[in-house]
């Protein structure tokens, strides 16, 4: 449990300092494979492969931080 503290807070830090810096994410929601559909005023945003990629780094984080 204290490990999975740990690994929120690391999150959050890099998170935070991404945003406080004013790091360029632009091509987060601009992948190949998001759909994003536009009907008169109403618009859908599908994110499929950003979920893909975030799924993947958050599973190998995982992974090293639950290793014993």
């Amino acid at each position: 449990m204290g490990r999975l503290i740990i690994l929120v807070g690391v999150c959050l830090i890099i998170i935070g300092t991404l945003i406080t810096l004013h790091i360029p994410m632009n091509w987060i929601g601009h992948l190949p494979g998001d759909f994003s559909l536009e009907w008169g005023g109403i618009r859908v945003f599908v994110p499929i492969t950003t979920s893909v990629v975030f799924s993947f780094m958050l599973s190998v984080l995982l992974f090293l931080f639950s290793r014993q």
